[in-house]
């Protein structure tokens, strides 16, 4: 049975313009650029990540993963990648999303909301009171002492993820273990607007054409 709607594909770690070409060739809507993190795989430098946004031709979006928590930071990474979307691994504080949305009209915001608990739920919402344009659920950990804001390559509770994309008035992006083989029982379960994978569609680090076309094949 066809599923009922056109989920949005998010690749994400493009580590080179060679693997936007690739992941734009396969249907993505969305490359992930992911900057200076604590933990965690598909790190790629601000240079490298410029030149994949400045060859990005629309109307494919570009993420900027930030591990910045302050306005400050948050905008001077923008400014060296051009992104015209950044995706805030970690909290913020409430008043960011407002200045940053003042500084930078043009570019959305796409929380990342780490899927422990069902406490997850409130503070999903209440990002998207603050500001936020759209969610993104993932399988990190931020209370860790070296935190995990992504690339863990696990699944998370998606009947939690599921209540939050029932309540959320935003697109909901799920991300976290996500792969081929359990690409369609996610989007059954889930019903996000989008999904967000990395590791799933690799092979020894690099982008693997034979189980991203798997993966595009599963959801569409």
């Amino acid at each position: 049975m066809a599923i009922p709607y056109r989920v949005r594909l998010k690749i994400c770690c493009i580590a080179s313009p060679d693997e936007a070409r690739l992941a734009i060739r396969h249907g993505a809507d969305a490359l992930g650029l992911v900057g200076q993190m604590p933990s965690g795989p598909g790190v790629v430098g601000d240079t490298i990540a410029a030149q994949v946004v400045q060859a990005t031709p629309p109307p494919i979006a570009t993420f900027m993963l930030t591990s910045e928590t302050t306005t400050e930071g948050i905008l001077a990474h923008q400014r060296r990648v051009g992104a015209n979307t950044i995706q805030l691994v970690d909290a913020v504080a409430p008043d960011t999303y407002a200045q940053l949305h003042r500084e930078l009209p043009a570019v959305k915001l796409v929380q990342v909301i780490h899927v422990l608990d069902e406490a997850n739920i409130i503070e999903a919402l209440q990002a998207v009171t603050n500001g936020a344009d759209a969610l993104l659920l993932d399988s990190g950990n931020p209370t860790l002492a070296v935190k995990e804001l992504g690339g863990t390559g696990r699944v998370h509770n998606w009947d939690i993820s599921r209540q939050i994309v029932a309540q959320s008035p935003v697109p909901v992006f799920l991300a976290g273990g996500l792969n081929p083989e359990n690409a369609r029982q996610a989007v059954d379960r889930v019903q996000p607007f989008g999904l967000d994978i990395c590791s799933g569609v690799r092979t020894n680090g690099y982008l693997d054409e034979r189980k991203l076309a798997a993966f595009v094949s599963a959801i569409r």
